[in-house]
């Protein structure tokens, strides 16, 4: 039986996959990402552990990567990721030989919302975008119920959009980008700024949340009132059928998705004279990275075999015509 691992790799963890031809997660194996600051082969490594565990002893008939940077056109590079170290690195190819497997990569959040458009939330919708919040911010443009990568392969770096003019510093080297308003780590600085604890994370803020704690609330509502306001200006430009907000803090659901769906029409142009799209969580949670990843593997997969079968026909009627 195909094996078929999808392993999504963000700024705090690396979620590998075992993923059937339904979407369903088989079986999972989680490492912590150890950090911007280091050698890129330590991440590799964290990869490398993550897919083992799942593997065992069988040979994945191919591997997808969600990463969480800008991968270019070819799907070959990382070309920069503001919470990893790869800097212009051949991550498909270092991969593929270390592993002795396919390897297919892609943005995490395009493979989010690949796996929400074939499994989930955006269902039967032409337009869409997917929002992804982890410790900073993904996105994803869907169009014509395909995923548009754009010129570069960067299309949807909806994070680094700058909302506040000399705001908080970031990652990638700007300021005031949508991230430091709006993502877990926002969430924990909130709660820091007003009081809490400095080791405090985004889970424990979520929890503190659904248990009353008024400051945490309050963080849930400042974050998502700044998702609703960017996106806002996203909607002015994509004119979607549907916005699906994913990733961990989207586990939160109304305490998150409340204010930012008024956020959204009070700062959306023309909401009185236009359809508002429904913002909704999305179906596949914080593995559909991992779920979309393993599903770019399966067709790629899939129509390399179809090509070499067709070249092969091809070639046995060319003999035959000798």
């Amino acid at each position: 039986m195909a094996l078929f691992i999808g392993v999504d790799i963000g700024g705090t963890k690396v979620l590998a996959a075992a993923v059937s031809s339904t979407g369903r997660v088989l079986r999972t194996a989680r490492r912590e990402t150890p950090g911007r600051r280091v050698e890129a082969r330590l991440v590799e490594d964290a990869l490398t552990e993550a897919v083992e565990e799942i593997a065992g002893v069988r040979r994945p008939s191919a591997i997808g990567i969600a990463a969480a940077g800008f991968v270019d056109a070819q799907g070959e590079r990382v070309r920069f990721a503001p919470h990893l170290p790869w800097r212009d690195e051949g991550v498909r190819a270092k991969l593929a030989e270390r592993w002795s497997a396919p390897v297919v990569l892609d943005n995490d959040a395009n493979c989010a919302a690949r796996a929400e458009v074939v499994y989930g939330a955006v269902g039967n919708a032409h337009d869409a975008l997917v929002i992804t919040l982890g410790t900073g911010i993904g996105g994803a443009v869907v169009l014509d119920g395909a995923v548009h990568r754009g010129y570069n392969g960067m299309a949807g770096e909806f994070g680094h959009m700058q909302v506040v003019p000399d705001g908080r510093e970031c990652e990638c080297g700007g300021v005031g980008c949508w991230e430091q308003y709006c993502s877990g780590k926002a969430l924990a600085r909130y709660v820091r700024e007003h009081g809490g604890p400095e080791d405090l994370t985004g889970p424990a803020v979520m929890e503190a949340a659904h248990a009353g704690d008024p400051v945490a609330t309050a963080a849930f509502e400042d974050v998502g009132t700044w998702l609703g306001v960017g996106t806002a200006n996203l909607v002015a430009a994509f004119d979607p059928e549907i916005v699906v907000v994913g990733g961990g803090p989207s586990i939160a659901d109304d305490l998150l998705l409340a204010p930012a769906r008024a956020a959204l029409r009070e700062s959306l142009v023309g909401a009185a004279h236009r359809t508002v799209p429904p913002m909704v969580r999305a179906a596949l949670g914080p593995e559909a990275g991992a779920i979309g990843a393993a599903y770019l593997a399966r067709q790629t997969f899939r129509n390399a075999g179809t090509r070499a079968r067709a070249r092969l026909q091809a070639a046995r009627g060319t003999a035959r015509h000798r």
